[in-house]
């Protein structure tokens, strides 16, 4: 059945990003595929030259009570009658549902007209309501419409797809269930949500429809490819991702239906509403995000239930989602080995319906006794590695000693003048971007297009200067990552970098910030002629934001002027001893200076509050690709292979009797000697 497909050709032009299934014969022996591969192209954080205070709720309901609109007050939304409905009829209809038909954001003020599909910024609207909508005469409040590229690309695959049951060999049909996880979705399930299979990519399309089904909007594509002994999944989203916001179930939703279940996946939700009967939706971007432009669709639900995974990670982002829709209303399936992902649960026989009755709230008013706590606890010790965070890939000592990163921690970071810390910690960020972790930079010091390119370099592990050709090639794979910059540039105050860091986390689910540094932040505070006083506030603004927002938070900060002789500790941090006891951990670079030549680096882990652990690592600087996780070729090989005296082996040994003394006063690993020059030499 393998060969069966082998003389079907990719279809490229469409589908780029479809592979061909990897060479193994017979079906796969694991049929429980990971998380999908996404690729998503962002949007850029506006610029903020001049600080513009975000509107706040009670600024929003007074506004529209001065100009005489009604208004209801929903769960993240308002509810208004919409100035953008040009035809009387509708505007003369009685009922919530068709007369207040404008939904206005309760945090960013951002709203979206249901019935013209007329949608802008809160400026946008109070323009249109002063103006008596000659902005929309001028068209510049409707929703763009797809580009005329991407509707001919649509509807040129959607053509070409059919739906599973008409394939011609029954061979290949099933191939393609058992690849996908369908053997126990029915046809009538299939017909119901409108999914078809492009047999030229082997990928399943699920269509997105335009607000009361009039038209096809985009699509998106699930490949199949075998790895090892499972199946990994490959997205592709027309239009581009950033612009895909397409609630996969939503046209089958009536305007009655007071529940929903919200899954990471089509292939779950599809499963989910097949088994138990009840609305599901699947978010567009699964776990990563949850687009605010999505929430006015969610409105009408008095309850919605979370269950997006099977790992820790899920569980986290169904928390974070729902504070955007008021946690009030929402509960959460836990993960656990009986409680699945919903697709993977119906081929196993499980009593989808009660997997949902078990669901936990997602708000608590107080916590008044371990019961509320026992499950979360439970999940925690039944995953030791996932609550441990995530793991980096470039330095597997930072997995040994912080054991991953975590959301909702404050991580301070510093190092000599010079020693490469905006380097280090560029790379640091990236290994874990590379991973799915939304990243937002505030660098002060340097501009965002040398910061780029210093991260485009250290993704790239080469020097693209010297080989332009792979440049766009590069560049695209960079651009697919979850990373956002601020525009700041030189001193800022701290009130507009904490707004800033506030917008990146609701619209962009930012989980991982990183600010670049912390003094050029404290000449903007009024607060006291002491530096001291007001470094402290501002770590006590980052140290807040970061327990409130659930986001980890890495704040670079000079030392103080410390002998270059001597090694920082945890007191060389500038300020007072507020930075390192507000922090979670403290990451010291090291650089020490020899008389002989240069000096050697290493990364010493002071404090970590997660489990205590503390340590230091060797670092190497490979100045070819700008990183510290590839050593480069040391010079003791070449002297090696060049003298054959013998000397160098003498001199060898004398060196590692050296290290292996220092490692028993310092705790240092046996490979490493902190003496021994390293001749390399970071950028800025």
């Amino acid at each position: 059945m393998w060969l069966l497909f082998r003389g079907a050709c990719p279809l490229r032009i469409l589908l780029p990003l479809c592979g061909e299934w990897m060479g193994r014969r017979g079906l796969p022996r694991s049929m429980a595929p990971g998380p999908p591969r996404r690729k998503y192209r962002k949007e850029a954080l506006p610029a903020l030259e001049v600080p513009v205070l975000p509107v706040t709720t009670t600024e929003i309901r007074q506004y529209l009570r001065s100009h005489g609109i009604p208004f209801q007050d929903g769960h993240s939304c308002f509810r208004a009658p919409s100035p953008f409905v040009a035809s009387p009829e509708v505007k003369d209809q009685k009922g919530p549902t068709t007369s207040f038909t404008l939904f206005i954001d309760k945090t960013t003020g951002r709203f979206l007209c249901m019935t013209s599909l007329a949608e802008g910024s809160w400026e946008d609207f109070q323009a249109s309501v002063e103006g008596q909508g000659d902005g929309v005469k001028d068209g510049f409040l409707l929703s763009e419409a797809p580009e005329a590229e991407d509707i001919e690309k649509v509807r040129r695959i959607w053509d070409r797809a059919i739906p599973l049951w008409e394939l011609p060999d029954p061979k290949e049909a099933q191939l393609a269930r058992v690849m996908f996880g369908l053997t126990k979705v029915t046809d009538d399930t299939l017909r119901r949500f409108s999914v078809r299979y492009l047999r030229s990519a082997r990928s399943l399309v699920f269509p997105w429809y335009t607000p009361g089904g009039t038209g096809l909007r985009g699509l998106k594509l699930l490949g199949a490819e075998g790895q090892g002994d499972g199946v990994h999944y490959v997205e592709t989203t027309i239009p581009w991702p950033g612009a895909y916001h397409n609630l996969f179930g939503l046209p089958l939703i009536s305007h009655r239906d007071a529940e929903v279940v919200l899954t990471s996946r089509e292939l779950g939700s599809m499963g989910l509403s097949q088994s138990t009967g009840l609305p599901t939706l699947a978010l567009p971007r699964g776990t990563v995000c949850l687009p605010p432009a999505l929430l006015p669709y969610l409105e009408q639900f008095r309850r919605v239930v979370f269950w997006l995974g099977d790992d820790l990670r899920s569980w986290e982002a169904a928390k974070l989602f729902a504070r955007k829709l008021n946690p009030k209303r929402c509960s959460l399936v836990r993960p656990g080995n009986e409680q699945p992902r919903p697709l993977e649960a119906l081929n196993r026989g499980l009593n989808l319906s009660r997997i949902l009755r078990t669901a936990l709230p997602a708000w608590h008013k107080s916590i008044v006794s371990f019961q509320q706590l026992r499950e979360e606890v439970l999940g925690e010790l039944s995953n030791v590695e996932q609550a441990a965070g995530v793991h980096w890939s470039r330095f597997p000592d930072l997995n040994r000693l912080l054991k991953g990163h975590r959301k909702g921690e404050l991580t301070v970071f510093t190092g000599p003048t010079g020693s490469g810390k905006t380097t280090f910690i560029s790379e640091y960020a990236l290994d874990l971007c590379t991973q799915g972790v939304n990243t937002l930079w505030g660098s002060f010091e340097i501009s965002n297009v040398r910061l780029a390119r210093v991260m485009l370099t250290q993704f790239a592990v080469a020097r693209l200067e010297e080989q332009l050709d792979k440049y766009e090639e590069w560049a695209d794979r960079f651009e697919d990552l979850p990373l956002y910059f601020m525009t700041f540039h030189g001193q800022q105050s701290i009130r507009s970098v904490i707004d800033t860091m506030q917008h990146a986390v609701y619209v962009y689910d930012v989980c991982h910030v990183v600010m670049d540094n912390l003094q050029f932040m404290m000449g903007h505070e009024q607060l006291s002629t002491d530096r001291i006083a007001a470094q402290d506030y501002i770590v006590g603004a980052f140290r807040k934001f970061a327990t409130d927002n659930s986001c980890h938070v890495t704040l670079v900060i000079h030392p103080r002027k410390e002998d270059d002789d001597k090694e920082l500790q945890t007191a060389s941090i500038f300020g007072s001893a507020k930075a390192s006891q507000e922090a979670d951990n403290v990451l010291i670079l090291q650089d020490r200076k020899l008389v002989t030549g240069p000096g050697k680096r290493y990364l010493q882990v002071s404090k970590n509050r997660f489990d205590g652990d503390v340590g230091v690592f060797p670092l190497e600087f490979n100045k070819s690709s700008l990183t510290f996780s590839i050593p480069p070729k040391t010079k003791a090989r070449l002297k090696k292979i060049k003298d054959d005296s013998g000397l160098v082996a003498k001199k060898s040994a004398s060196s590692k009797k050296g290290a292996m003394t220092q490692n028993s006063e310092t705790g240092l690993s046996q490979d490493f000697n902190p003496n021994q020059p390293d001749t390399s030499k970071p950028s800025r």
